[in-house]
């Protein structure tokens, strides 16, 4: 038995890394997927991979920090699919880096806009669809960073994500009495270009790995298998939660 069969999931952040890994997972488990990003190509690939190996699945590129595109990620699930049950709001950037003082406000303002305005925008319009269902899985990715562990140089990526949190927190106590579940994963390091992009030496990928207890990095795969959780039945009375999924980095000082 598949666990999402029947059940209808839009990804966000879905052309690469953990979304792309989410994506295909909750297909093999059953789900039909609506897949969203700005890079067109990597959708329709992504897709094309999909449907080749039995699934069945959509896409739609552009940006969301767009209110008007995450109605639009939404009427596609409906329109092509007939329902929505289950929402990864994945996508999210490092934004501007460096020393908090010489950070832009515009670099602050779009590190907020796409990885927290973006996942306000589509919670908000993805929950009126759940409901209609009577009831839906809504998960966030946040992060350790801000949360139990700080970088010098990440302010605004700190904060943005660690917004979700309370976003999470604040959806989970409004729409649980329609059995709607808001959760958020908290990662430690995933092997994502993001990281590679953060990270693009020895030396710093070597302390990276070095922080967590497992002394290594994630795979985008092993985040998906937690989203899954959070996403199926499984977790039915998990709601709220900030899950830690980071090879033991928030306890490790070794």
């Amino acid at each position: 038995m598949h666990r999402l069969s029947g059940k209808v999931a839009i990804v966000t952040g879905a052309s690469a890394g953990i979304g792309r890994a989410t994506a295909k997972l909750f297909a093999t488990e059953g789900a039909r997927v609506v897949v969203a990003a700005r890079r067109e190509v990597e959708l329709e690939t992504l897709v094309g991979e999909i449907v080749g190996e039995g699934g069945e699945a959509a896409f739609l590129a552009g940006d969301v920090r767009s209110e008007d595109f995450a109605k639009a990620v939404v009427a596609l699930a409906v329109s092509r699919f007939g329902r929505l049950d289950i929402a990864f709001n994945n996508a999210g950037t490092l934004g501007e880096m460096g020393p908090s003082t010489e950070v832009s406000a515009a670099g602050w303002s779009d590190a907020l806009a796409t990885n927290l305005t973006s996942a306000f925008l589509g919670a908000k319009h993805q929950i009126p669809e759940m409901v209609k269902q009577g009831g839906g899985s809504i998960i966030f990715t946040s992060t350790f960073v801000g949360y139990t562990f700080a970088f010098p140089g990440t302010a605004a990526y700190a904060a943005s994500k660690s917004g979700l949190i309370g976003l999470t927190q604040a959806l989970a106590a409004e729409y649980g009495p329609q059995n709607i579940r808001v959760n958020a994963v908290l990662p430690g390091a995933v092997d994502t270009q993001m990281y590679r992009d953060m990270n693009n030496t020895a030396e710093s990928q070597a302390f990276i790995t070095n922080l967590h207890a497992l002394k290594r990095v994630a795979k985008p795969e092993e985040l998906a298998r937690s989203v899954l959780y959070l996403a199926s039945d499984d977790s039915s009375f998990v709601t709220g939660t900030a899950s830690l999924i980071d090879g033991g980095a928030s306890i490790s000082r070794t």
